[in-house]
């Protein structure tokens, strides 16, 4: 269970940088070399190098070696463990706003004074 939790905040701390995210929906798109990946960004190829770092060992990312290019696919299992974490939430506020709703479209009674 803590393993389970360790690669879920892992997970979110990855998710929590734009700059991740959007590298994330580019590789959506298909596998792409890390050239390809750092071109819309205005940072050295090191620093996207390093946020390639931290979505791999969240597992978000794999990275395999084709003679001198290194390209990155996406691995969506652990956005799938997210998902499903988040759903447990999902579900309590759907409960919520269904109770809600369900009071409010009660007939009203005025109290006599």
């Amino acid at each position: 269970m803590v393993k389970y939790y360790e690669r879920l905040d892992s997970t979110f701390r990855a998710l929590a940088d734009p700059t991740r995210r959007a590298i994330l929906a580019t590789l959506m798109l298909g596998e792409s070399s890390i050239t390809k990946l750092a071109e819309p960004y205005r940072m050295s190829l090191p620093a996207v190098m390093k946020h390639l770092r931290v979505l791999e060992q969240a597992g978000l990312v794999a990275q395999k070696k084709i003679g001198r290019t290194r390209h990155c696919r996406l691995a969506a299992e652990p956005l799938k463990e997210a998902e499903q974490w988040i759903s447990q939430y999902r579900r309590f506020w759907e409960g919520t706003l269904d109770a809600l709703e369900r009071f409010l479209s009660q007939p009203q009674t005025q109290s006599e004074s």
